[in-house]
C-alpha cells in the first residue's frame, strides 16, 4: 500500500503560548516515508525535535499570539496485509519481562488496574493464558461498549468505560488495556492513522485513531477493542502507557482550536484516492 497521510490543525492564541506536539508517524515507520515527514507552521516559528522516554518524535515550539497553523503531507508505504495474528503467542511470566516493558503492567493516569483487577480475574482468569485471552478481552470490551462522540469525556478513565458503558475509540483501548494489566498482560495505548480500507466508509469526518498493542512472547501485537477486526492501513504515530502520554498536542497556556482535519488516502488502489477513518 502507498499511502498519503497529513493534517491541518489551525488554533487561536490569545498570548503567546509554549506547546508540544506529537504529530510525525513513529521512528519505526521512518524506514517506510517516501517524503520528508516535516511539521510545518503558518506563520513560520522555529520548531524543535526530540525524542521521549516512550520512543515517540516529538517537536517543541513557541507560538505568537494570533493565529497557529500546523500542517504536513507526507507519503508512506504499509504493508498489504491486515493486522498480524498470532494463534500461539504465549504470556511471559512476570519475572521473564523486559524491564523496559513492566511499566505496561501498572496503573496509569486512564488505566486504574487496581480497581479493574477483579473484574479481569472473575471474567478471563480460568482461560488459557495466551493470544486467545487477549482476544476475549477484545471481544469482550467490543460488545460492552457503546461508540458515540457524544460520549467523549477528557476525564473518563477505565473504571468509567466499564461503569457507563459508552465511549469513544481511546476509552474502548482503556479499558481493554486496564484489563489485560490486571492479567498480567503487558499493554500500551498506541495512536495514529487508520484509514476506512476494506470496510466500509465511516459517515464521520477522518480523524486520528486508538489502538493497543500487548507485549506476548518477544513483541508487541496490534489490538483494537473499538473495532475488533484486522485492519488494512494503520500508521503508527506513537505509544504510552494511556493517552495522557501521547496527546498530539499540548499546550502551556490557552490554545483554542479552530479547524482539524487529518487525511489518509490510498494512492495506488485503483478507482480510490480518498480514505477517511472512525
Amino acid at each position: 500500500m502507498h499511502l498519503r497521510l497529513g493534517f491541518d490543525i489551525r488554533f487561536e492564541l490569545p498570548f503567546p503560548v509554549a506547546l508540544v506536539a506529537m504529530l510525525h508517524v513513529h521512528p519505526s515507520c521512518d524506514s517506510r516515508l517516501l517524503l520528508p515527514d516535516t511539521l510545518r507552521t503558518d506563520p513560520g516559528i522555529e520548531v524543535k525535535e526530540y525524542i521521549d522516554s516512550f520512543g515517540n518524535r516529538c517537536s517543541r515550539l513557541y507560538a505568537p499570539a494570533g493565529s497557529l497553523r500546523l500542517f504536513n503531507t507526507t507519503e508512506i508505504t504499509c504493508s498489504d496485509d491486515s493486522d498480524l495474528s498470532q494463534v500461539d503467542a504465549p504470556e511471559v511470566p512476570v519475572q521473564e519481562l523486559p524491564n523496559e516493558v513492566l511499566q505496561f503492567l501498572l496503573n496509569s493516569r486512564y488505566c486504574e488496574v487496581d480497581r479493574l483487577s477483579a473484574v479481569a480475574l472473575d471474567l478471563f482468569g480460568g482461560m488459557k493464558p495466551g493470544w486467545s485471552r487477549v482476544q476475549a478481552v477484545v471481544a469482550y470490551v467490543h460488545r460492552i461498549v457503546q461508540f458515540g462522540y457524544g460520549f467523549a469525556r477528557s476525564t473518563k478513565t477505565a473504571l468509567d468505560v466499564y461503569t457507563e458503558r459508552t465511549g469513544v475509540c481511546r476509552d474502548f483501548q482503556h479499558l481493554a488495556i486496564t484489563l489485560c494489566r490486571a492479567l498480567n498482560i503487558p499493554a500500551r495505548y498506541a495512536t495514529g492513522y487508520l484509514g476506512d480500507f476494506g470496510v466500509p466508509p465511516s459517515a464521520s469526518p477522518m480523524d486520528f485513531s486508538a489502538w493497543f498493542e500487548v507485549y506476548l512472547g518477544d513483541r508487541w501485537y496490534t489490538c483494537d477493542a473499538r473495532h475488533n477486526r484486522p485492519r488494512l492501513g494503520r500508521v503508527l504515530m506513537a505509544t504510552g502507557r494511556d493517552a495522557s502520554d501521547v496527546a498530539l498536542t499540548t499546550s502551556f497556556g490557552t490554545a483554542n482550536l479552530r479547524h482539524f482535519t487529518v487525511v489518509s488516502d490510498w494512492l495506488d488502489e485503483p478507482g480510490r484516492e480518498t480514505g477517511a477513518g472512525a
